[in-house]
């Protein structure tokens, strides 16, 4: 037998001894390297959709916030009844197309807005038929009209109907996400009003699934409803397709999304991920499907690259084996220590890039530190809007006193006063008293107008108590509007003004003048007084409802009793007020009975 020279064993030894080890060491790099990208483009991707749900509920709601200024517009509620009772129903019907027609191009993707009525009548504008007049997707919706005025009109929630097919016009298929509400009248709330639906275009819904543009061929998001049905997907004709029923467990969800993906025939299925995130509010999947072909081809090509040049160049394959795996371990070493970081709570942690970095790490790594700035903005503002939060909630505690202590210590003063013969000090916290009693309980409630003028003489024996009598006061009120009732606290805002600021700089002879009586339907208010009055611009600027700009310290209380008349008897409440400087003010209310 031929032997062998020691020089050819030196060489079968070396490549024995060093070819294997790095076979296997480039097998285990490839592997781990393999599982910590898995491991980390999950997390990432469960971030990402996480962002993209943040992103759906925003902007779902300024189409909630616009649906609400339809719903509770006091202008929709009136012309809706005229249109059922049949009152100038032909004008009504122009005032209010021509009122959607001004909200439809308020906001993108707005394609249509219906109003249905108690009695059935639909009015519509909309950009899907060349009349803008006719509902054109009623007939394809898969609740039938009744049934859909039913369901909306049964609760004062947001209805939210998944996307389905709404109608063909112009040579194309339109696909509609409806968000409907009952119509609300603040002045009856169990009234029955009719309901009013905003129509979105697929478009909405597809730049919500929309990704970045260097992963547009290799990841893309849809949306699968509460029903399993596809509501947001790149190919539209794939919308409605059902993949799984109501109340599949989450397993079954996925595995149901990547058959649908394996039958699409999209990407290479070994290389083909699916996640999937559920909104709980919404009833939702959210499902990311990327493909990693390419990350994972190209850490094939390095392994065999390197094996190639092992058995070529052993020295320097096993110098350029470790010298790109240090590098690629690094890089990914670096992700995922800061991914530890972000993990921890340190949110300005940011990986590094440089040329040295591959392609895939570096688009890693940039789009998680695009995330991490995002996520950082989010919880800036929710730190921000939690500390006015407790801020708000600290006032609130501060604010609050028990009204039992107050008034047993009022009375404890009270006997203190009366034990000292201190009658007229006894009188005024007896008033104090009674006054406290009456502004806090049922603040908001009616009375008859007898307790609220002797709750006023009260208040006005007070503030002369405390004045020092430097002024008159006569309140005339007629005996039949005594039984009448009215909200509570609603003249003392303006007495108290003339009191304290219309008097205020003065030195003749303070005289303030209550009366109130009826005329016709309405109860007539007078407050005069002769104190400064109020110049002219101040004047304007209050009865065009601007108080900001006319004086807000001295006028704050008589814009919240305005403001509070509004709210209790909306336009059935006439409010005058004439002043003329020097001479004095009058408010004049005219409220109906």
């Amino acid at each position: 037998m031929k032997k062998v020279s020691l020089k050819k064993k030196l060489i079968r030894l070396f490549w024995a001894t060093s070819t294997i080890p790095i076979l296997v060491l480039s097998f285990y790099y490839f592997y781990n390297i393999s599982v910590t990208l898995k491991k980390n483009t999950q997390e990432l991707t469960s971030v990402s959709l996480m962002q993209m749900d943040n992103n759906l509920t925003i902007r779902l709601k300024s189409y909630e916030d616009l649906l609400f200024q339809i719903y509770t517009n006091d202008d929709v509620v009136a012309w809706v009844d005229r249109l059922d009772q049949k009152q100038n129903a032909s004008v009504a019907k122009n005032q209010l197309r021509r009122y959607l027609r001004g909200l439809l191009n308020t906001k993108e993707y707005i394609k249509s807005i219906t109003i249905i009525t108690p009695k059935g009548l639909s009015i519509t504008y909309n950009q899907l038929s060349a009349s803008t007049y006719e509902n054109s997707w009623m007939n394809s919706f898969s609740l039938s009209q009744e049934e859909l005025y039913g369901k909306v009109s049964s609760d004062n929630q947001t209805h939210i109907f998944p996307t389905e097919y709404g109608t063909r016009f112009a040579n194309e298929d339109y696909y509609l996400l409806h968000l409907a509400h009952r119509i609300i009248d603040y002045r009856n709330l169990n009234k029955e009003n009719g309901i009013v639906i905003v129509s979105l275009d697929k478009e909405f819904l597809q730049s919500v699934c929309k990704v970045q543009a260097q992963d547009k061929e290799k990841s893309f998001n849809f949306i699968i409803d509460e029903a399993g049905r596809i509501i947001a997907y790149r190919q539209p004709e794939k919308i409605g397709k059902v993949l799984y029923g109501k109340g599949t467990p989450l397993e079954a969800r996925v595995e149901a999304c990547k058959k649908f993906i394996r039958e699409e025939d999209l990407y290479e299925e070994r290389y083909t991920s699916v996640w999937l995130y559920h909104d709980d509010s919404l009833g939702w999947d959210l499902v990311n499907v990327m493909d990693q072909g390419s990350l994972m081809k190209n850490l094939n090509n390095q392994i065999y690259l390197i094996i190639a040049l092992s058995l070529l160049l052993l020295m320097v394959t096993v110098l350029l084996t470790f010298g790109v795996l240090d590098r690629l371990v690094d890089s990914v070493k670096m992700v995922v220590a800061s991914m530890q970081k972000a993990r921890e709570g340190d949110l300005k942690v940011r990986v590094e890039t440089d040329k040295k970095m591959p392609v895939e790490i570096e688009t890693i790594a940039v789009q998680f530190n695009d995330m991490l700035e995002k996520l950082e903005t989010a919880l800036k503002k929710e730190k921000k809007a939690g500390q006015m939060q407790r801020l708000a909630e600290l006032k609130a505690m501060e604010a609050q006193i028990n009204p039992h202590f107050l008034y047993n210590t009022l009375d404890t003063i009270n006997w203190m006063a009366i034990d000292k013969d201190e009658f007229d000090i006894s009188n005024a916290i007896n008033s104090l008293a009674t006054i406290l009693r009456y502004a806090i309980a049922d603040s908001s409630g009616e009375v008859f107008v007898r307790d609220e003028i002797e709750w006023l003489k009260k208040y006005i024996y007070l503030q002369q108590f405390r004045l020092k009598n430097n002024f008159t006061c006569s309140i005339n009120v007629d005996p039949d509007v005594m039984e009448l009732r009215i909200h509570k606290l609603l003249l003392q805002p303006f007495v108290e003004n003339s009191i304290l600021h219309g008097f205020e700089g003065t030195k003749s002879n303070h005289v303030l003048e209550v009366s109130i009586c009826r005329e016709g339907e309405e109860l007539r208010i007078l407050i005069r007084d002769n104190g400064k009055g109020m110049e002219r611009h101040k004047l304007e600027l209050i009865r065009r409802g601007i108080f900001g700009e006319s004086d807000a310290a001295s006028h704050i209380g008589m814009e919240n009793a305005i403001t509070r008349l509004r709210m209790y008897y909306g336009d059935d409440v006439k409010i005058e007020i004439n002043s003329t400087e020097g001479f004095g003010t009058e408010v004049v209310l005219r409220i109906p009975t």
